[in-house]
């Protein structure tokens, strides 16, 4: 990434919202390089509020405005933003404002929306519908719960996050396609919001507006908002692949079919990118998902835990750790992990145990008991055990994606924060028995800001998936990992 002090033709902002950061990175693309430049960075940590966990929705808006204000500031020429963030999660609204703070995706209540969904439409007809992956925290399962606290019967409008931002930023309402297709609300089959489901589960037709598809224009910037962050002319917000997954997908340097994604972060995403849905019996027995892609096209992947685990336990360590044992670092960590030479326990990273924030190690220790495998000891051993066991789940994970789709994967590509990560890179090359080609970082801001670059001519309108790759290919190296 050019992080160089000049942001002369870096006209474009991306705001991209994770589960544990958000960033504003400023863009732009010119002699078919794209050129990048952070502005800010801030941290995203949830709340618990009694036993309900939420986010801190009023701060990260906080946060972006002054991020998005450095980014006028350094490049007054701004054209165009672009929001993505993780999926699911939403606020509800009744004539514009808020009504409470938004829930986190990890929180309590959705194990109990997954029981009052079932008892309406049970989990092989609900994948007849949307074609998703069981996951406890899908929005319409949270919906449901929402529905049983009466919370719902107050709201005329259900935003996504990326989606409220934009409605704050330009008072516009509208639903990003990719993101939607993460709802369980959205037909599979035809990419429009599923009435019958709804009607199934006696949601209101019109709690989720309209879709909007990336690269059209939200709107501008309303008149306050632009004085706040002290943009001069209308400014466009444009949607993207507002699910960071599907703008990460975008800027995977794939060339040719014979590839695999994994989206490397809090959670991995681990697939393929295809024209048409397998909505198979074999596919939902085998847990996966067709979520919408940018262009039309499908990301038929299965969501795998991810760095969450490394992060949580580290987390706990440093709890846990005398003043004298605060300099087992995470650097420290993984490079004793990687010097072991004898097996370590591997065990399954989506285990429901795992969702929680809580004592990783110590849960990796009890899975392990229960299912008779020797727990790992030390820290560095357990920081092996989580990484062998992504690597498992990624290899096995891809082995039946093959099987489901007739394809055969000889690269992977691994993007975002775990293809800097060379050990897990390493392992999943040893695993999977294929070449790995890691990198780049941040991928999730690289699709935002190709797909605004396409929209506002600096990128051809008619570029391809795979023309906008080349640009990524141009832009960015990968490091190659081979199997060992």
């Amino acid at each position: 990434m050019d992080i160089t002090d000049s942001a002369a033709g870096l006209t474009l902002a991306a705001v991209d919202l994770g589960a544990t950061s958000g960033r504003v990175i400023l863009g732009g693309v010119s002699d078919g390089v794209l050129r990048m430049k952070p502005v800010a960075r801030f941290a995203n940590v949830p709340q618990f509020l009694g036993e309900s966990m939420h986010w801190n929705i009023q701060s990260l808006f906080a946060e972006l405005s002054t991020g998005l204000r450095e980014a006028f500031l350094r490049s007054p020429g701004l054209v165009s933003i672009g929001i993505d963030s993780w999926a699911v999660d939403y606020g509800l609204l009744r004539d514009g404002d808020l009504l409470g703070i938004p829930h986190h995706y990890r929180d309590g209540r959705n194990l109990r929306g997954v029981e009052l969904v079932h008892e309406h439409v049970a989990p092989d007809e609900l994948f007849t519908h949307n074609g998703l992956q069981h996951l406890d925290f899908n929005t319409v399962f949270q919906f449901a719960a929402e529905a049983e606290s009466g919370l719902l019967d107050l709201a005329d409008r259900a935003l996504l996050v990326p989606d409220l931002i934009a409605f704050w930023l330009t008072g516009q309402q509208r639903t990003e396609l990719t993101n939607a297709s993460t709802t369980g609300l959205l037909s599979v089959h035809d990419g429009s919001w599923d009435s019958e489901l709804m009607r199934l589960l006696g949601l209101p037709a019109d709690l989720l507006p309209d879709l909007i598809a990336p690269g059209e224009r939200i709107g501008a910037l309303s008149a306050p908002v632009a004085e706040r962050i002290g943009a001069v002319e209308p400014i466009q917000v444009t949607a993207v692949g507002s699910h960071d997954t599907a703008s990460a997908v975008v800027a995977v340097p794939m060339d040719g079919q014979n590839c695999a994604y994994i989206s490397s972060g809090t959670w991995s995403l681990v697939g393929l990118e295809i024209d048409d849905p397998v909505v198979t019996e074999a596919a939902r027995r085998a847990n996966f998902t067709n979520e919408g892609g940018v262009d039309g096209t499908i990301r038929f992947l299965k969501n795998v835990s991810g760095l969450w685990l490394l992060s949580e336990s580290m987390r706990q360590w440093e709890h846990d750790a005398t003043d004298a044992q605060r300099s087992s670092d995470l650097e420290t960590l993984l490079a004793e992990a990687a010097a072991i030479t004898t097996p370590v326990a591997v065990f399954d990273p989506s285990d429901d145990r795992f969702t929680p924030p809580g004592d990783m190690p110590a849960r990796i220790r009890e899975w392990c008991r229960e299912h008779g495998v020797e727990p790992p000891r030390t820290r560095a051993e357990v920081v092996r055990s989580i990484l062998e066991s992504l690597a498992a789940a990624y290899a096995e994970t891809l082995a039946t994606a093959e099987e489901l789709t007739g394809r055969t994967v000889e690269t992977i590509h691994i993007v975002g924060g775990g293809s800097q990560n060379t050990l897990l890179c390493q392992l999943t090359a040893n695993r999977a028995g294929r070449r790995v080609l890691a990198g780049p970082v941040e991928a999730t801001a690289i699709g935002n800001l190709l797909i605004q670059a396409r929209a506002v001519g600096q990128v051809d309108e008619n570029s391809n998936l795979s023309e906008l790759r080349q640009i990524v290919r141009a832009s960015f190296p990968v490091t190659e990992y081979l199997p060992g």
